[in-house]
């Protein structure tokens, strides 16, 4: 089996103490973190490799920064979603490691409606589409994972209503993360679970982690290749409820061996 998990954390250095702990108790093969929120040469990369992991990191100074974590070496590492040679932003970073092609990706929030913030997010779903299709012509395995900040459906949030006027509930991006499924592509958390209410994502203000007030946002996404192979799926709760924790917590599947 290998264990894969995908978390924005909301700042490395915040969490470090966190994210360690999670490593070691919860032990997942590959992990794509979001948020890293530092330069690349900042990342902790003695504090990860002394629990046994390698690391690939994108970061970016204060904002966004991506990461993948394996307990094995990580190939052929692509660190820019392509489509955009002038797009700086630390959002998406591709390798392979225990023979799955794996991506880690932080897609734009889009808020504030009305600005270049969500032009921009569909911009690059349209190119986040275009490499997803490009893989799947490689009929690798592939497992893209990430904070996608799109709420896919109304039973993936407390309160449809209450996110109608913002970003991640827009139809023009449900339909954009549709797409990617009509490529071919498997949500691994529905795949294996239709309970509503199942949340990855709980803000910081007005209780919403105590009252469960929160929104599925966080997804792993199976090229075919991948969904004949996925045995489990999840999210891990326990790192939420932690002292100075991020707003989100892991999600989470396994693959059995080929």
């Amino acid at each position: 089996m290998v264990k894969l998990a995908s978390w924005n954390v909301n700042s490395i250095k915040a969490r470090l103490h966190i994210l360690r702990d999670w490593l070691e108790s919860f032990a997942p093969d590959v992990v794509m973190l979001q948020e890293l929120k530092c330069q690349t040469d900042a990342f902790p990369h003695l504090e990860i490799e002394s629990l046994g992991y390698h690391a690939a990191v994108v970061g970016q100074k204060t904002y966004n920064g991506v990461a993948l974590l394996s307990k094995q070496p990580i190939e052929d590492v692509v660190e820019r979603l392509p489509g955009d040679p002038e797009d700086e932003q630390a959002r998406y970073l591709e390798g392979t490691t225990f023979g799955l092609r794996v991506g880690a990706i932080y897609l734009p929030n889009g808020n504030p409606l009305g600005t270049e913030k969500f032009d921009y997010k569909l911009a690059w779903m349209r190119r986040l589409r275009d490499r997803a299709a490009a893989l799947l012509e490689s009929e690798q395995a592939v497992v893209l994972g990430g904070d996608y900040n799109v709420i896919p459906e109304p039973e993936d949030c407390y309160d449809p209503k209450a996110w109608e006027k913002d970003a991640l509930f827009q139809p023009e991006s449900r339909a954009a993360f549709r797409r990617l499924l009509n490529l071919g592509y498997v949500d691994a958390f529905r795949a294996l679970h239709r309970e509503p209410q199942a949340y990855t994502f709980w803000d910081y203000q007005g209780g919403a982690w105590h009252a469960d007030l929160g929104i599925r946002i966080d997804h792993l996404l199976l090229s075919p290749q991948a969904a004949d192979r996925l045995a489990a799926s999840g999210i891990d709760r326990e790192p939420r409820g932690r002292e100075k924790a991020s707003d989100h917590t892991p999600i989470w599947c396994q693959l059995e061996d080929r």
